[in-house]
C-alpha cells in the first residue's frame, strides 16, 4: 500500500510543491507503555471522524495529500495498527500537520483495548 501511496502521490502533486512526504507506520508492540506484556489488542475506529480529520489537516499551507488507513478488529503483536502519509512542500509545513495529525487519529479517532 505505502509504494503504492508514493507513487500515486509524486504521480499526481505538482513537482513545485512537493518536497517531503512523511510516513507513519503503527505497529502492535508486545509491551503497553507501563511495561506490561501485550499479546493481542482490539482495535475499532470512527472512519468519518477520521476523514473529516483529515480534510481539516490537508487544508493546512504547504500541504499536497494525506492518506491514511486503521487497521480494525483484533490485532496481534506485529500486526500493523495504522498507515498514515502527509506529503507538502517543505518541512516547516510537513512535520507540524504530521505529528498533529497522527496525535488526533491516536486520541480522538482510535479505541484500543490492550490484551494479555
Amino acid at each position: 500500500m505505502l509504494t503504492r501511496w508514493l507513487s500515486e502521490v509524486k504521480k499526481t502533486a505538482d513537482p513545485g510543491e512537493l518536497g517531503m512526504i512523511l510516513v507513519h507506520n503503527g505497529i502492535v508492540r508486545g509491551t503497553s507503555k507501563q511495561g506490561k506484556p501485550v499479546g493481542r489488542m482490539r482495535l475499532t475506529y470512527d472512519e468519518s471522524a477520521l476523514e473529516k480529520l483529515i480534510g481539516e489537516h490537508r487544508e493546512r499551507e504547504g500541504i499536497v495529500e494525506i492518506r491514511a488507513w486503521i487497521n480494525s478488529g483484533e490485532l496481534r503483536v506485529g500486526d500493523d495498527i495504522m498507515l498514515v502519509l502527509v506529503a507538502g512542500r517543505f518541512r516547516t509545513d510537513v512535520l507540524p500537520v504530521f505529528e498533529s495529525l497522527i496525535a488526533k487519529i491516536k486520541g480522538e479517532i482510535v479505541n484500543e483495548k490492550e490484551m494479555a
